[in-house]
Parts: C-alpha cells; structure tokens; sequence
C-alpha cells in the first residue's frame, strides 16, 4: 500500500475581524488535513476596519492558541486564492458555510476557483451551530452601535476593536 499523500489546505478571507465562527471552522479544518494554511487577505473591494497588518497579527495571536502541532500557517496575500493555492502546492480550499444564503456565492467561487486551477478542490465546511448566524459584517454592526460583542470573537480581538471604534489606535 503506497504511503499516504499529505493534504495541504489554505483557508482563505478578509477575517475583519476573525470571528468565533472562523476559528470553529479552522477547528475543524486543522483536523482533516496535514497542513492548514489560514490566509489573510488584501480585498481591495472592501473597506476594513483593521488594516492587513492588523488583521494578519490578530489572526496570528487566536491561532497561536489552536496550533500544538505546528501544522496551521497564518500568512498574507493579495491576488487570486486559485494562484496562490498552486503556488503554495496545496491541494484544497476551504470555504465556510453558515446558511444557503452562502451557497451561491461560494459555488461560484469554488467554480471559477476550478477553472483556474484544475487539481484544487474547495471543501466546504459548516462552523459549531452555535456560530451559525455570525458574520464579520455583523461583528461590526454591533461595536459600531455599542453593543457587547465579548463572546462573538477571541478576547484580543474585542479588544483591538473596541479600542480602534473609539479611536484610540
């Protein structure tokens, strides 16, 4: 029986901020392949809170706490997720999935993603369901108006936010 390949994997978003629900689906993505690749990125389509140096330094932290193997990455990028999954020789992109107001959207993607890239696969994954509802948009919706968002994202990450909507940073 030959030897079994190892499954590389990136998972790729703005995560501004990473919320409860991103990290649930890095939980589960860290257990069902070799090497996960989180990969923050530059989306000139949308005006973040945080800049990308922000967000990649809080993503580093909240992994920090899941990574006991050495086997998840967190870097940055800009340009196409299909070119940059080739690039780093990963095999799979994983996506999330919160209700089937998401499937459209990410079928499209995993769709041109294919187009782009023939050998990756996108593998769709469901958070805890107890994040189902949570979204980085609503994330912020909440802080914006005042309203406690502890429990909703890693404890750094209220932090950071709480502080950058009162302008301290």
């Amino acid at each position: 029986m030959p030897d079994k390949l190892a499954i590389r994997a990136v998972y790729p978003g703005s995560f501004d901020p990473v919320t409860n629900g991103h990290l649930s689906l890095i939980e589960r993505a860290r257990h069902l392949f070799d090497d996960l690749i989180v990969a923050v990125a530059e989306n000139a389509g949308k005006e973040p809170l945080f800049s990308s140096d922000e967000r990649f330094d809080l993503m580093k932290q909240v992994v920090e706490g899941l990574d006991h193997n050495g086997r998840i990455q967190v870097i940055r990028f800009t340009g196409l997720t299909a070119e940059l999954v080739v690039e780093l020789k990963a095999t799979v992109i994983v996506r999330g999935l919160r209700a089937v107001s998401d499937f459209e959207y990410e079928f499209q993607m995993a769709l041109m993603n294919r187009k782009l890239a023939r050998d990756v696969e996108t593998v769709f994954l469901m958070p805890s369901l107890s994040w189902v509802y949570l979204s980085s948009s609503l994330v912020k919706d909440v802080a914006y108006n005042g309203g406690d968002i502890t429990g909703l994202v890693p404890a750094v990450v209220a932090e950071a936010m709480n502080k950058k909507i009162a302008g301290d940073t």
